[in-house]
């Protein structure tokens, strides 16, 4: 028996991006990750309706 050099599941997930958008009502940023993109979002701030698919994109490191 070997050793997995990744945990379980690591395939399904090694190419997700992260995204960071802000509320448009008060500025707190949430973060999704790609796989995300078809749920829907609220501010855990003030629980404003976050649509990711008007965000920018500020940068990426």
């Amino acid at each position: 028996m070997t050793t997995p050099q990744h945990c379980p599941g690591f395939e399904t997930f090694k190419n997700l991006k992260s995204f960071i958008c802000k509320c448009p009502k008060c500025g707190e940023q949430k973060e999704i990750f790609s796989d995300e993109f078809d749920k829907s979002h609220v501010c855990g701030k003030c629980d404003e309706p976050i649509d990711f698919r008007q965000c920018t994109l500020d940068g990426t490191a």
